[in-house]
């Protein structure tokens, strides 16, 4: 595997300009990694591989885990949503012997109960395999008859989770989607992983600590837990509840990493032209940390008010922070500039953890214009694009301008205040949410 991604990574060194051949270059590795296992599951005798931990962006539901833990269904008894007549979509995984007919009299048992099996992928081990299902089961069966089955069957440690359409779509076909983003933007790395590997919390962890020490260059697997070298320094931790990763898993995720490391720093060039009332063209672009100097820059020509509203409180070490802000491991950042080239305000959406964090930061002499309002329409439809449920900010009670530009979203908020600090959660409801703009689209006329 390693053999090829460099293979590749050397083509693209050639002409990291070039966007198409980026993408080609990501699209070849990640293929080669899932045409890899997929012969090593038809060695073993298995079906080969037609879908995936983590088809779409994680589920706000109940979650589901191994010995015993399945997905809660809405009714107060554990029925299912739907009617006895309907059927329903399970993502489950299961331990079974690696053996001859292990794999016949699971699907048997799931036949015996009119399940169908729509798709099949194997992750082989030292000492069994986890089979992984994409099941249409009659609306009456819950997790836990389905869990029950299984083990009658020989199955273990088996994991159920109500799917959805999203499951649907084919292992290539994400594959080349999550090859597609993140060749061109160096931050959709965090979430590629995210969808590749199923619902799990990512953080990056700074370069130079104790963390970093203790994970060797080819990464450390550690069952729920693996973490991976940062191209840029630092660590990669992805975590997720009850389900160990496997080995495959593990190749894929580091396959991924490591391209994203050879493509170097990279960035959408869509860019957003509007007309502030007074006449004046100011410019929204995504922004990394290539662009530190100006950012440091407006942050020298804001007053305390307006860097203590941002911050809450002083702020002695503006390098430091802005450093964290602009690095697309930790989210993406949207710049608004004037005809100059004069940055004059910064929004970031943060990934934190589970969560997603908006933050605004507008020049004194240019408030009041509604360049924060546009920023952070524009943060929230990319964090609606990316699945997120919800978006929060975290600010001072007194903070009138960032009130404002939550409400004017027109989106359902909860507010909470604590000693003078106001957190305003958004939910994304999928009727309220937003149209993306400026992912990674061309240049667009303003307002």
């Amino acid at each position: 595997m390693s053999e090829v991604t460099g293979a590749v990574a050397q083509v693209v060194e050639h002409d990291l300009g070039t966007p198409g051949l980026m993408l080609v270059a990501s699209m070849a590795a990640l293929l080669a990694v899932a045409g890899f296992h997929t012969w090593w599951a038809r060695r073993h005798g298995h079906a080969p591989p037609a879908d995936d931990t983590g088809a779409r962006p994680p589920s706000t539901g109940p979650e589901a885990g191994v010995s015993g833990r399945v997905a809660a269904e809405s009714g107060p008894d554990g029925a299912t949503e739907a009617g006895a007549g309907d059927s329903a979509l399970w993502r489950m995984r299961t331990t079974v012997q690696d053996a001859p007919g292990s794999l016949a009299a699971l699907c048997a048992a799931l036949a015996g109960r009119r399940v169908d099996i729509l798709s099949l992928q194997t992750h082989p081990l030292a000492d069994g395999t986890v089979d992984e299902f994409l099941l249409r089961a009659p609306g009456g069966l819950t997790g836990s008859e389905l869990a029950e089955v299984v083990s009658e069957a020989g199955g273990a440690d088996t994991w159920t989770e109500r799917a959805d359409a999203h499951d649907l779509v084919d292992a290539p076909t994400r594959v080349l989607g999550l090859a597609a983003r993140t060749a061109l933007d160096a931050a959709e790395l965090p979430l590629a992983l995210r969808q590749l590997l199923g619902r799990c919390t990512i953080r990056s962890l700074p370069a130079g600590g104790r963390a970093e020490a203790g994970v060797p260059a080819e990464g450390a697997l550690d069952g729920t837990v693996l973490r991976l070298r940062a191209p840029e320094g630092g660590v990669i931790s992805v975590e997720r509840p009850y389900l160990p990763f496997t080995p495959a898993e593990f190749a894929r995720a580091r396959a991924l990493v490591e391209l994203d490391a050879r493509l170097g720093p990279r960035l959408p060039h869509g860019r957003d032209v509007l007309t502030l009332p007074e006449g004046h063209d100011i410019t929204v672009r995504r922004a990394d940390t290539r662009d530190l100097r100006a950012a440091k820059a407006m942050h020298a020509r804001c007053s305390d008010r307006t860097l203590g509203m941002r911050y809450h409180g002083p702020v002695g070490d503006a390098e430091r922070y802005l450093n964290h802000l602009l690095s697309p491991r930790h989210g993406r950042t949207l710049a608004a500039q004037t005809a100059s080239g004069r940055i004059v305000g910064l929004g970031h959406l943060l990934w934190d953890g589970d969560e997603t964090e908006v933050a605004l930061l507008v020049e004194d002499s240019w408030q009041r214009r509604g360049i924060g309002g546009e920023l952070l329409e524009r943060l929230v439809a990319m964090a609606a694009e990316t699945g997120c449920a919800s978006v929060y900010a975290v600010t001072r009670a007194s903070n009138t301008g960032m009130v404002a530009a939550m409400r004017g979203l027109g989106l359902p908020l909860e507010y909470q205040i604590e000693e003078g600090t106001l957190v305003i959660t958004a939910r994304l409801d999928r009727a309220d949410r937003p149209a993306a703009r400026l992912p990674h689209g061309e240049r667009v006329g303003g307002q």
